[in-house]
């Protein structure tokens, strides 16, 4: 019995977090971590912001968990594109389309990436730890593309260039996409970044 009802309990505990986690999202995405109050984020989970110091002692630990969430989905979908494959040059290539199309069809997860760049460019992060923590989840969803250039041949160092280079071209396409300046050169960012990866593939093989 006693079991029960701690099990019970757990599954409301649970349920309220995931409640706040959704809220929080929302507040987030339209005010971006340094306009977010976390009076907002009761409000919109239908709490006091008294309930919300139950499950997090702060705005930055919920945004954290937010982004989290963010970035296991985006690597659970570069893991599935890639399991898809059976050679290297594929595997790059779905392991990059899949990081950009997953941004490309939820801008609000792109948003919630790109926190930094709120306040202006200047130093900012959610505390040592929980930056190492989302920075490992972000370069998991990226390892794929190093892999893959390694089962080509090339150097570690260079592949983790490569992944680098991936990650730069698509954000930079992602941010012309989602602001629409992407309609003054007549381009389409997809297929752009196909072509990119088209190209990288090709000069791996060819060295």
């Amino acid at each position: 019995m006693v079991e029960k009802q701690r099990s019970r309990r757990e599954a409301v505990s649970e349920h309220k977090r995931e409640l706040i986690l959704d809220a929080a999202k929302q507040v987030f995405v339209k005010e971006g971590l340094e306009g977010a109050s976390l009076r907002a984020i009761a409000v919109r989970a239908g709490y006091t912001p008294a309930a919300l110091y139950f499950h997090f002692e702060s705005k930055e630990e919920i945004y954290a968990e937010v982004l989290k969430s963010s970035l296991a989905s985006l690597g659970v979908t570069v893991d599935q594109a890639v399991a898809r494959t059976r050679t290297p040059e594929q595997k790059l290539k779905a392991a990059a389309m899949s990081f950009f199309r997953f941004y490309a069809e939820n801008p609000r997860d792109l948003d919630l990436g790109f926190y930094l760049f709120r306040g202006g460019m200047k130093p900012a992060g959610l505390g040592h730890d929980r930056d190492e923590v989302l920075n490992t989840a972000l370069e998991s969803a990226l390892r794929p593309i190093a892999e893959a250039a390694i089962e080509l041949g090339v150097s570690r160092q260079k592949a983790n260039l490569l992944m680098v280079d991936c990650f730069a071209h698509a954000t930079g396409l992602l941010l012309l996409l989602h602001t629409g300046r992407i309609r003054m050169f007549g381009a389409s960012a997809p297929d752009l970044m196909e072509r990119y990866v088209k190209d990288r593939i090709a000069h791996l093989t060819e060295e």
